[in-house]
């Protein structure tokens, strides 16, 4: 809620701007709908409020929703022969409104403008005393960028310091669940016809979606957790960064394989699950099959997930888990294979390393 006393109105010698960010998972979530319905709001409760920036992206319904509110003449920049336009940060430092709100906080301005970025504009904004609204889009975030391409395979080129998104007054994540955001693309609604199918097959691809709003959520929920701050979310935040796999076998040293890993993902704050692969080509003996079920109570002791696969290959079965379940570190037991089995079938570790890319192993000595 914008509440200004009249010792917060515009004053570079008394205040700083209050920065509120508008952060979603990918384009099209409507976080400068939300901005703008905002803008709207403030406006009839007699805030001064302009829009510096305004990126509609040819979308009806943000076109629509600005409607009713001042947005400033962009500056024109003659770069290469070409006028192209950027915000003119100077009109709104000479305008002096109480909020102006900014779309797309990581955009990178024309080359030889006053500032490289337009969070740097922003951060003039702020210093001399007026609120900003902004959005930006998670995979933005430059701590994120590496994790980001492993998860869609795209290089982001625009980013964010990390300091921009913690120093924020208040952040709102705009959430829609995966299914809705790819409906509004089939729909028109986030790009043109032309490039709905090329993006349903690349960036916006379920597997990829849930794993960037699930970003979202958690990097925001560490955010408020550090900072105290609220978000307009009431979601369980799930752990993205770490997921624990110890891979258990028949060896009764699994016990103490289990325990090693559990304390793993407790170091962690991570979930940890607990993988058996029974090979297709043999059955389990009693003492085999007990021992077992006793992995799996002391499993759900440590609140852990036990599960079971049949598979007739043990290497390419863990592998498999691992991908489906985004598991970021993968716990084994030394192997007792014979050097000649080894130098005859391949490392199973090595195997494991080709297929689990950007996942981390740890072998743990258990004893004889």
């Amino acid at each position: 809620m914008y509440n200004p006393s009249p010792d917060t109105l515009y004053s570079s010698s008394t205040r700083k701007g209050k920065h509120k960010i508008f952060i979603g998972m990918a384009p099209g979530v409507g976080k400068t709908y939300k901005m703008l319905e905002e803008g709207h709001r403030l406006k009839r409760e007699g805030i001064d409020v302009v829009v510096g920036l305004l990126e509609t992206h040819r979308r009806k319904e943000t076109a629509e929703k600005s409607i009713g509110l001042e947005i400033l003449p962009r500056k024109h920049v003659m770069h290469s022969g070409i006028v192209l336009e950027e915000m003119d940060t100077d009109a709104i430092l000479a305008r002096r409104p109480q909020l102006v709100l900014v779309d797309e906080l990581a955009h990178t301005n024309v080359p030889g403008s006053e500032r490289e970025k337009r969070y740097q504009d922003v951060e003039a904004i702020l210093n001399a005393g007026i609120d900003v609204y902004s959005t930006v889009n998670i995979q933005h975030q430059e701590s994120l960028n590496d994790l980001v391409a492993r998860i869609t395979g795209v290089v982001v080129r625009e980013r964010v310091p990390d300091r921009i998104i913690e120093s924020a007054d208040e952040i709102v994540v705009v959430d829609v669940t995966p299914e809705t955001l790819q409906e509004r693309l089939r729909d028109g609604k986030i790009y043109a016809p032309e490039k709905i199918e090329q993006s349903l097959q690349n960036f916006f691809q379920r597997g990829n979606l849930i794993a960037l709003r699930e970003l979202a959520l958690r990097e925001i929920a560490d955010n408020v957790e550090a900072n105290g701050m609220e978000t307009a979310t009431s979601r369980q935040f799930c752990n993205i960064h770490e997921r624990v796999l110890v891979c258990i076998s028949t060896n009764p040293n699994a016990i103490q394989l289990l325990r090693r890993g559990a304390r793993i993902a407790d170091y962690m704050k991570a979930p940890l699950s607990v993988l058996f692969v029974n090979t297709s080509d043999r059955f389990l003996t009693k003492t085999e099959a007990l021992h077992i079920e006793t992995c799996e109570r002391l499993c759900k002791e440590f609140e852990g997930e036990f599960l079971r696969v049949v598979h007739v290959d043990i290497a390419e079965a863990i592998a498999q888990v691992a991908k489906e379940r985004r598991i970021t570190q993968v716990v084994l037991g030394k192997t007792q294979k014979a050097r000649w089995k080894i130098l005859l079938k391949g490392s199973f570790v090595d195997r494991l390393m080709r297929s689990l890319h950007e996942v981390d192993i740890h072998i743990i000595e258990t004893g004889n």
